[in-house]
Parts: C-alpha cells; sequence; structure tokens
C-alpha cells in the first residue's frame, strides 16, 4: 500500500483554532439592553393602545362627572368637545401617545388636576412597601430553600416545603386582617393604619410599611424558597460540583461560587413575575391598612370612571413591569453568563 506524503496534512499545516473569547461585561450589558429595548417598543405601543381604548369601550363621558344627572345632549356634546373627544379615535390616541412620551398623563375628569401629580406620590408609597415586601421575600424565601436543599427528603426538607405551600394558599387580605388583629390590636408593636414617608426616618417609615409588607410578601417567600430549593438541589448533582468535592474545595466555596450561582437562575427570573403581583396586591393591602397608596387611586379612579386616571395608572405599571424586567434580566445575565448566548 502507497502512500502519498504530499497528501498528508501535517500539523504546522493546520490553522490554529481561534480561541475563545467571552464577551465582555458592557457588551453583554448593551446586548441585553439592545433586546430589552426591542422587546418594550411594541409591547409598549399595544399595551397603550389597548389601554387608550378602555374609554371607547366603557363608553364613559366626563359630562356625566362634570354635569351629573343634569347633562343634557348638547351639554355632553359641548364638555367633550372640549376635552377632544370629538376627534377621530387614532387622532386622540396618537396625541395622548406624544403626551405620555413627554411625561404628560393627561387631566382627570374627576377633578382637572394634572395626573402625573396625583400619581407621583402614590406611586412612591406603593413601590416603598412593594420593594419592602419583595426584599423580605427573596431574604427569607433564599434561606428557606437552601435550608431545605441542604436535607433533600429530610425533616427539614419536608417542614420547609410543607410551610411554603401554606402560606402561598393565604390570600394578602385574610394576612392583612391576621396582622393586623396580632400585632396592631393584640400587641400595639406597630399602627394598624397609615403610612409614614421615607423622608421622615427610616424608622417612622419601618414601623408603618412592616405589616402591610409582610402581608404582601408571603406568597413571594413560598415561591422563591421552593424555586430555590429545586436549583440547589439539581445543582448539587451536577458533574461539575462533585468535582468540586473531589478535589478539596471547601463547602463555602462550592456553595457560594459554583451552587449559589448556577442554581439561583430560576429564582431571579421568577421576580420578574412577582414584583408585578406585589403591585396588583396593593390594591387590596392598602385598603386594609388605610394608605393612600397607587393601589387604591387606581380603584377609586375605576370607582368614579375617571378614565384618564386609570390609564395613567396603567402606564405607569407598564413602565414599572417593563423596567424592573430590564433589571432581572441584567441580573440574570451577569450572574449566569449562558444567558447572554440564549442557553
Amino acid at each position: 500500500m502507497v502512500i502519498d506524503l504530499h497528501s498528508v496534512v501535517t500539523p504546522s499545516a493546520v490553522s490554529p483554532r481561534a480561541p475563545f473569547r467571552r464577551p465582555s461585561v458592557a457588551k453583554r450589558v448593551a446586548v441585553t439592553i439592545l433586546r430589552s429595548v426591542g422587546i418594550f417598543v411594541p409591547v409598549f405601543v399595544i399595551a397603550t393602545f389597548i389601554t387608550f381604548s378602555l374609554r371607547e369601550i366603557s363608553g364613559l363621558s366626563p359630562a356625566y362627572l362634570q354635569a351629573g344627572d343634569n347633562a343634557t345632549p348638547e351639554l355632553v356634546a359641548q364638555i367633550e368637545s372640549e376635552w377632544g373627544l370629538d376627534r377621530p379615535f387614532l387622532l386622540q390616541y396618537f396625541d395622548w401617545l406624544g403626551s405620555v412620551l413627554r411625561g404628560d398623563l393627561g387631566e382627570s375628569w374627576y377633578n382637572g388636576f394634572p395626573i402625573s401629580e396625583l400619581l407621583f406620590d402614590r406611586a412612591l408609597i406603593s413601590l416603598s412597601i412593594a420593594g419592602l415586601a419583595l426584599l423580605i421575600g427573596v431574604t427569607v424565601g433564599l434561606l428557606l430553600g437552601v435550608l431545605a436543599a441542604s436535607r433533600p427528603t429530610s425533616l427539614l426538607d419536608r417542614a420547609v416545603t410543607a410551610f411554603s405551600t401554606l402560606i402561598s394558599t393565604m390570600p394578602p387580605f385574610i394576612v392583612g386582617v391576621l396582622l393586623v388583629s396580632i400585632f396592631a390590636v393584640g400587641l400595639g408593636w406597630f399602627p394598624a393604619a397609615g403610612y409614614a414617608p421615607v423622608a421622615q426616618g427610616i424608622g417612622p417609615w419601618l414601623w408603618y410599611a412592616t405589616l402591610p409588607a409582610l402581608a404582601l410578601s408571603l406568597d413571594t417567600v413560598a415561591e422563591v424558597a421552593r424555586q430555590t430549593r429545586v436549583g440547589l438541589v439539581d445543582v448539587y448533582r451536577q458533574n461539575y460540583i462533585v468535582g468540586a468535592q473531589v478535589r478539596g474545595l471547601g463547602t463555602r466555596r462550592i456553595f457560594f461560587v459554583h451552587a449559589l450561582r448556577n442554581g439561583i437562575g430560576p429564582t431571579v427570573a421568577l421576580l420578574g413575575l412577582k414584583f408585578p403581583a406585589l403591585l396588583g396586591g396593593a390594591v387590596v393591602t392598602e385598603t386594609i391598612f388605610g394608605i393612600s397608596g397607587y393601589g387604591r387611586f387606581a380603584a377609586d379612579s375605576a370607582e368614579r370612571g375617571d378614565v384618564p386616571a386609570v390609564q395613567g395608572v396603567l402606564v405607569i405599571s407598564i413602565v414599572i413591569v417593563v423596567a424592573f424586567n430590564l433589571v432581572v434580566n441584567l441580573i440574570l445575565n451577569r450572574i449566569i453568563p449562558a444567558a447572554t448566548r440564549g442557553l
């Protein structure tokens, strides 16, 4: 058998393979932001269009708020003309959208005040309580999840799972009533109603915000505990964790450097869904605790038929939810680099 030496490819003839270069942090962040913006723009346009369509669907008019039962057809037409409601629907929408992009949410049909001013302070109240609820939910949920994952199938694991299942079935309004009955009325540790802004100090703010935040946080505690437990149990079965243990790496290093970083991804992704739920739950919670926040303003505006106010609430909600999901995506791409490659 004759071998043609000229046909044999020598190692020197093979072009060296280009080394893999991980994208820089700045590049990953830029790609994530661009992707999020690409998703945000159509979502925002569609959501605002549906939001603005509420008036057409509801058939409500500012004339019935201003003139009441004495509204004649002529007076209704006059008031609607003053508000620009006699123009074509699409023209009204694009004018309203342009105002929204400039930060102008219009004026209330109920009192004529700028909705942006009415919403600003109330949104800060609701966001501060929802933020505290999220902090409680993440902190307690992570601790419970780590405890359960440290002893899989043990009595501790079953107790954490049972506790998480129990609190996840309790509605916030029931939890709120129980908290007020025990810690406000019974023990007197916290006020039963009211709110103190952060500007008055962290202490007074916490004194008023703790019970509402606890009432909102229980479902987040349960979900974070479950997701953390499942993620960590799965990670500790992976070969790279076993290899790290065989190499004699310390337990803390394995947990914080390898296990937690790779197992916490589903938990972080879950927060993108939980934060909107916290804002939605604020309607009931703020009513129970007598807080004039974002949710209560939305409920009162809807009851009065103040469509521009309801539209303003929905627009702010859309922006907050999308912005929070952008933050979640940035965190995911930071702690799990594979997420930037779509893996």
